[in-house]
């Protein structure tokens, strides 16, 4: 028997369960995807916002801030991606100049450090390609972007190692709660038995509460589309670029990525499918009409995908992170939309050493950090050689676009964390993101899968359960 079960593997999920292993407890993550970080983690805007926007004495407001914070305090620890963008807020005209200098008094009021207004020619210094209808900018430098999946994939990494487990393919369909713990019944007819349990089930986490209670809330699912920029745009843009933010949320905006890439986006229109991750041609003819407020020199010919994400937002104003009122020992960590990536390390600080009052002292064994994967093409010439000595499969190119070697995939594959599907190592190594988005490498990546976990190349999946790219050789030998 567990002693804590987390319901969800996402930005929350893994930042909590790291959190549990600090303590000498039992803890298994569980995931009914194949893969860490499959839905709202994996299709966001990748922002740590500086938290002038939430509603003053709201979590929201109070956990950006200091989630915020803590992104530091991670990067050092678990090696992960962070980009100090800062951002700008921008005003074209009298009325729009009020309305920043009433989110500045919020941004003051929530206690967001180093905001300041700036005059248009001053943002414009700073990001010469804003619209020249552009009189005043909230400045907020605190803003960062991070690497969303990296952050979860690293969390549990670092829980794995600390003592905690995860399970993937464990699809939730009841839950039963018995005198002293709880049964979680799988798609697969297995049970899990815990003394208690953590729903982070994201866009579902309404379902999942609503085996054991009737909730307090409803999730609202909401759809995102992005345009995705090529490397090359790598530095048209410095800062994130904000609108004014209205009763949808922040508007579309303009998002440096932390491996160069740009953001464009996003669209935030109320969905009745909570996993429908298709664009639209209206979505995407939005996003562009409403970027010429921010920019008239987007260079769109850089583009090199699209994509959506699902935003599991609810009829509760605010995260709803409460124990079950009718079931001890069950917590709901619910309707998580943004900012939750900024807020995730606090919330996960609330939850462990607030909400739960686990009475263990901490493991002083704990150990807070995590060897950051080798990424080969980063490395200086005499790291390179002496690498090549031990392992010479570095030296042999698979993604020519990331730069990405047969080793890395290797390692990808293999590690605590590893996944064995195409999307999975593209996730830990970057091969197939780039310009030709796998067009040249992803047949690569397959047949060194297969090899690697001994499989025919017929049983590689794309990214879930039955997702096979081949399913039959049409050619005899």
């Amino acid at each position: 028997m567990y002693d804590y079960v987390v319901i969800g593997s996402g930005i929350i999920g893994s930042l909590i369960t790291r959190e549990l292993s600090r303590y000498p407890l039992k803890v298994l993550v569980i995931d009914k995807e194949n893969d860490i970080a499959s839905h709202q983690t994996v299709a966001n805007s990748a922002i740590v916002h500086s938290g002038h926007d939430p509603k003053e004495g709201s979590l929201k407001a109070k956990f950006c801030v200091e989630g915020n914070l803590l992104y530091e305090q991670l990067e050092k620890e678990l090696n992960i991606s962070l980009l100090r963008t800062g951002a700008l807020v921008v005003a074209h005209d009298d009325e729009e100049n009020k309305k920043l200098h009433e989110l500045y008094e919020r941004a003051l009021r929530n206690g967001v450090p180093k905001v300041s207004i700036i005059s248009g020619d001053e943002a414009r210094k700073r990001d010469p390609r804003l619209s020249q209808s552009i009189v005043m900018a909230l400045d907020l430098p605190t803003t960062k972007v991070t690497f969303p999946w990296e952050v979860a994939i690293a969390s549990i990494g670092n829980a794995i190692k600390n003592g905690a487990e995860f399970k993937r393919n464990a699809h939730v369909i009841n839950i039963i709660k018995h005198e002293n713990h709880f049964e979680l019944i799988l798609e697969n007819r297995d049970s899990i038995v815990s003394k208690n349990v953590i729903n982070c089930a994201g866009v579902n986490s309404d379902i999942i509460a609503s085996y054991i209670e009737s909730p307090e809330f409803k999730i609202i699912p909401k759809k995102g589309e992005y345009y995705v920029l090529d490397r090359k745009a790598k530095g048209l843009f410095n800062s994130v670029i904000y609108p004014l933010p209205t009763k949808k949320g922040k508007g579309v905006l303009i998002v440096p990525q932390t491996h160069g890439n740009i953001l464009l986006g996003p669209t935030s229109t109320i969905t009745s499918e909570r996993e429908n991750y298709g664009t639209s041609r209206d979505g995407l003819t939005y996003i562009k009409e409403h970027l010429k407020d921010l920019s008239n020199d987007i260079p769109y010919d850089l583009i090199i995908r699209t994509f959506a994400g699902i935003r599991a937002s609810s009829t509760y104003e605010d995260f709803y992170i409460k124990e079950s009122k009718t079931h001890k020992g069950f917590y709901h960590v619910a309707g998580i939309d943004s900012p939750g990536l900024t807020a995730a390390p606090a919330i996960a600080n609330y939850v462990v050493h607030e909400l739960l009052k686990i009475k263990q002292p901490m493991k002083k064994a704990f150990d807070p950090y995590r060897e950051k994967p080798i990424v080969f093409h980063e490395l200086g010439m005499d790291d390179k050689l002496q690498l090549l000595q031990t392992k010479p499969k570095y030296g042999n190119l698979i993604c020519k676009c990331e730069k990405i070697s047969e080793q890395e995939i290797i390692d990808a594959i293999h590690g605590p964390t590893g996944n064995d599907t195409i999307k999975g190592i593209k996730k830990r190594a970057r091969a197939g993101a780039g310009l030709c988005q796998g067009g040249y490498c992803e047949g690569l990546v397959l047949k060194i899968i297969a090899r690697e976990l001994n499989k025919p190349l017929t049983e590689v999946n794309y990214y879930s359960i039955d997702t096979p790219i081949l399913l039959k050789e049409t050619k005899s030998k």
